[in-house]
């Protein structure tokens, strides 16, 4: 170089007041940090300010790599006269810094058949390609061999660089394995290993690996103490956090950005929200990422107002926000009521632009789902440009959570067709989304998929798959995969312990509890409720149910809410709604899950008009009504029959915006399907292609109750052909349409194709059917047969199924073995005695029926009341057997007169068969006619506009004698009448019936 020349250049330079340029002369390109300022040294050098010697052309390499131009640093590369080990390294790492994994492999290649012997800075690079490429794994356990033959092993960086590829590939136990083969170790190594251990899943390891580590005397750093407190919080460790606060004072690390953020979001998860005040306000600096996790200990502890007044602030102060700032605000919107903030702020991502970005995204995916909003969720998943894991894993987990196991399964054969790394989390929410009895076989196959990656020994997986096979009923799965999983924690017992409850397994949950204690695995509500849900029978409550409250109360977990709500439903379903009452009363806050634990309660002991009662009560305490409380009061409305309450609720759902839950859409579609409003049903369920497997379920009911049982099977086929799988509710409504439409052989058929075609194993419901199915139509022979051979213990509703069918045909000597075994399952069932009497009376066996009579006096046994209710204007009128009570009485009883004047001209003539005394024919005619459902009849014609329909419901099976009533009425009135029972409506139209007179 002409140095006279370009003297006053060099002077120019030296004395430039951008240091970066000031140093050129000294350190070349490798203080730049602007493009054009780059750009400019090299034009100058190309004019002939300095010769592009072997360490100006390596910083320029490595300049124009980190602004992401790799081909004017490979073109570079090429043009070197002479190369040195630093020209390959840098070219070797700008490959992998621009994300050119593939290449940087290739690029490897060409410099070992240069002859040039690989350092241990590329090496490294090398590795970290693997592990940043999420299809590399082969590759990089390739140059896991190669590094061992070399010898390189030795190098620190080399070494831990593979522990950041085997973590980062899920493959801990390997992580481990090299780590422990490294000679030298530094604190990124020992770091490294943690956080292979975070990403695994695994916080205990991670712990044990900072106690190795500390008493190895290896000094920490802020990565390795961030790492630490996380760990804290994935361990719900409180205790130890503030053991760990103590040893980063000691490491001088409390004033350190990053560890301060670590501690912030610490105490934000574990409630202390003032401790993580105390932290940000104590801070010498705040960066976004402090600002970002103050807000997120806000959003944590449900502090909406607080987060967005920090929002605000930083706005003002900080005066940058990010991705992640919005991201945070967005985390707290996921429900319905936050849920008109969250699409604030999804404007705001637009605003900025940053709808683009991942990670903004991502948690739109999350804020979404977790308002039960899956359609726009998929809006934002299918226009973002770029996805990673957490993207594929977050629309997976809101499939799971919509109960969408198909487009969740589609899904992840979409990540492998498109080469997507899957990890953990993946399998988790794919497994959660099979947890349904209809996936079991799919669940299947993603288990065995998951032992084929090798991720079966993953604790959180092993969760999953417990809870799969214990959610689908296969307990036996469920404790082999229990008992070969390496490691178990509270999740784990907490999900076998469920299962069995929700198996009816109430032995097996306390034995599970047993050892659950027994192993000193911490307890926690979970296990609690889990446990007192096993707990269904009055003879659980003395044995299991209050043992286990005084075990609540010993260890203070009584003040706990979820496990409150669990007692009070606990009690009810033990027969004890007294002291369900008695724990509500008690409680100093009652939320919204109380006041549904009463609803529930309520209504299992059929006090159905207390349950919508504490719906009003909840509504005027201030307790927001939830998609829960609609379910409950819905169905307690639809079994009361009751339209304009249950119009009222839905209204009130859709006022709330809860109508678009599935459960409050499936119970209003049953409630109008009860109520006899079939067009209702019609009209508000989805579309064909929409539909849950619960609305078909719906549907095939509701066309089953209504006598449209063409209609039903219909539906169910068309179900099929969708393909909706069925499951076993779909083939009790199924085999209950065949049974009420005498449907017989076609009934048997489904049966057989229900346990042999669809492998849906037969449940005490569809024996029920079947066993009706056959007595209904005579074939007694054959019932009797089934009941031998049913797979499952004949209960109550079996005999009590073929008693009803040997009065319909006056079988007295089956129906009195039918009346022993209904007797020895329950002494006090009166409906036993009143069938067998019925049965008695029909043949003419008086002295029996006087027996029988006497034999339910003695055992105080008294028969339920027949009664029968017109609600007309808001007003209910209610009718026994020959009421006089009604202030219309008079009217009522000659209009009753006048009916019957005119049915008997139009042909009608009394079965007296009906008539259960043992009095004269006139007496036994008489007697019909004091039938309440004729009285609710009269009442009904006396009070409702000519030509409306009139709608009528009973407690009991409507009366043969008064069928005929009706179905005359209907014909000589031209008025449409429907008569619910409790099992279905009969529809009188023009002198006939929906039933058609088989029922």
């Amino acid at each position: 170089m002409n140095t006279n020349r370009h003297y006053g250049t060099c002077v120019s330079l030296l004395n430039h007041p951008n240091p970066e340029i000031s140093c050129f002369y000294q350190k070349g390109f490798s203080q730049i940090t602007k493009e054009v300022t780059g750009k400019a040294l090299h034009a100058l050098c190309i004019k002939g300010l300095v010769n592009l010697t072997v360490f100006y052309s390596n910083t320029l390499i490595n300049m124009y790599s980190k602004f992401g131009h790799i081909g004017f640093s490979r073109y570079l590369f090429d043009k070197m006269s002479e190369r040195n080990d630093a020209s390959w390294n840098n070219m070797m790492s700008g490959f992998v810094r621009a994300g050119f994994y593939r290449e940087s492999m290739r690029f490897f290649n060409e410099m070992r058949d240069f002859g040039v012997k690989p350092s241990g800075i590329a090496v490294a690079s090398l590795v970290t390609a693997c592990e940043r490429s999420e299809w590399m794994r082969i590759e990089g356990v390739q140059v896991h061999g190669f590094i061992v033959k070399v010898g390189l092993l030795s190098d620190v960086f080399v070494g831990t660089s593979l522990v950041h590829l085997y973590g980062n590939y899920g493959l801990a136990a390997d992580a481990m394995k090299v780590f422990q083969e490294m000679i030298y170790k530094n604190v990124v190594s020992w770091t490294a290993l943690m956080v292979a251990y975070v990403d695994y899943g695994e916080p205990s390891m991670v712990m044990n690996i900072y106690r190795r580590m500390r008493s190895e005397g290896m000094s920490c750093n802020d990565n390795t103490m961030s790492s630490v407190i996380s760990t804290c919080v994935s361990l719900e460790n409180e205790l130890l956090g503030y053991q760990v606060l103590g040893h980063v004072i000691k490491y001088g690390l409390e004033t350190n950005v990053s560890v301060a953020n670590s501690l912030i979001s610490m105490f934000g998860y574990f409630g202390s929200v003032e401790e993580a005040c105390y932290v940000f306000s104590g801070m010498d600096e705040h960066d976004t990422i402090s600002w970002n996790s103050m807000i997120a200990a806000y959003i944590r502890n449900g502090l909406c107002k607080e987060s967005l007044r920090c929002f605000s602030w930083m706005f003002r102060v900080h005066k940058e926000i990010n991705s992640t700032t919005l991201s945070t605000m967005l985390a707290g919107c996921g429900s319905v009521d936050n849920l008109k903030w969250g699409r604030g702020i999804h404007s705001l991502v637009l605003k900025f632009g940053w709808n683009s970005n991942v990670c903004a995204s991502n948690t739109l995916i999350t804020m979404y789902s977790d308002a039960g909003r899956c359609e726009d969720a998929e809006l934002v998943f299918q226009g973002m440009v770029e996805k990673d894991m957490i993207s594929w894993n977050s629309m997976m987990a809101c499939y799971a959570q919509d109960g969408n196991c198909l487009d969740a399964l589609k899904l992840l054969a979409t990540m492998f067709y498109m080469r997507r790394g899957a990890n953990y989390v993946t399998f988790t929410s794919a497994l959660a989304a099979c947890s349904d009895p209809e996936f079991a076989t799919e669940g299947k196959i993603l288990h065995a998929l998951v032992i084929h990656i090798g991720l079966h020994e993953n604790v959180i997986v092993g969760n999953a798959l417990v809870t799969l096979y214990a959610k689908s009923g296969l307990m036996i799965e469920a404790k082999k995969v229990f008992q070969t999983m390496p490691k178990r924690d509270g999740v784990t017992w907490n999900a076998l312990i469920g299962g069995h409850a929700d198996s009816e397994e109430p032995d097996e949950a306390l034995k599970a509890f047993k050892l659950m204690r027994e192993e000193g695995v911490p307890i926690n509500y979970i296990t609690i409720s889990n446990v007192l849900g096993a707990c269904l029978a009055p003879n659980d409550l003395l044995e299991h149910g209050m043992p286990i409250h005084a075990f609540i109360i010993l260890t203070g977990f009584q003040s706990d809410e979820y496990v409150q709500n669990s007692l009070i439903t606990m009690y009810a379903k033990c027969g004890d709604l007294n002291s369900s009452n008695n724990i509500f009363d008690r409680l100093t806050y009652k939320n919204a899950s109380a006041w549904n634990a009463m609803m529930a309660a309520n209504a299992h002991h059929g006090h159905m008009e207390e349950a919508l009662k504490f719906l009003l009560e909840m509504r005027r305490a201030g307790v927001n009504v939830d998609e829960f409380s609609f379910s409950e009061c819905l169905a307690a409305a639809a079994k009361l029959a009751i339209l304009e309450e249950g119009q009222q609720l839905h209204g009130l759902a859709v006022k709330l915006g809860c109508d678009s839950n599935l459960f409050v859409a499936s119970a209003t579609m049953d409630m109008y399907g009860k109520c006899g409003e079939i067009d209702d049903v019609l009209r508000i369920i989805p579309r064909p292609i929409d539909r849950s497997r619960l609305s078909w379920n719906i549907l095939t009911s509701s066309f089953s109750r209504h006598g449209f049982f063409e209609k039903a099977k219909e539906t169910f086929h068309e179900m099929i052909n969708l393909g909706v799988k069925p499951d076993h509710v779909t083939f009790v409504s199924l085999l209950s349409a065949c049974s009420h439409g005498g449907m017989v052989e076609e009934g048997l058929a489904y049966y057989d194709s229900m346990i042999k075609e669809f492998g849906i194993p037969a449940k005490i419901g569809h024996c029920v059917c079947i066993i009706d199915l056959l007595g209904r139509s005579g074939r007694f022979a054959e019932a009797e047969t089934f009941i031998k051979e049913m797979p499952v213990s004949p209960t109550d509703h079996v005999w009590r199924s073929l008693l009803a069918a040997c009065k319909t045909h006056g079988n007295l000597e089956l129906g009195r073995k039918a009346v022993e075994n209904l007797l020895k399952l329950d002494p006090s069932d009166d409906s036993a005695y009143v069938l067998y009497s019925n049965i008695c009376a029909t043949t003419g066996k008086w002295e029996d029926v006087e027996n029988t009579r006497r034999q339910m006096g003695l055992n105080k046994i008294k028969k339920k009341p027949a009664c029968s209710w017109v609600k007309l204007k808001n007003k209910l009128s209610l009718f026994g057997m020959g009421d006089q009570s009604h202030p219309q009485a008079s009217e009522i009883y000659a209009k009753l007169e006048e009916l019957k004047k005119m049915i008997k001209e139009a042909g009608y003539v009394p079965d007296t068969s009906y008539a259960l005394q043992d009095t004269d024919e006139e007496q036994k005619e008489h007697n019909l006619w004091n039938h309440s459902e004729r009285l609710a009849l009269a009442y009904g014609l006396i009070s409702s506009p000519e030509g409306s329909t009139l709608k009528i419901f009973k407690n009991l099976r409507v009366c043969g004698d008064c069928h005929s009533v009706y179905k005359f009425a209907s014909g000589i009135l031209g008025r449409k009448i429907v008569l619910r029972d409790p099992y279905r409506f009969h529809q009188f139209s023009g002198g006939q019936c929906s039933c058609t007179d088989y029922w």
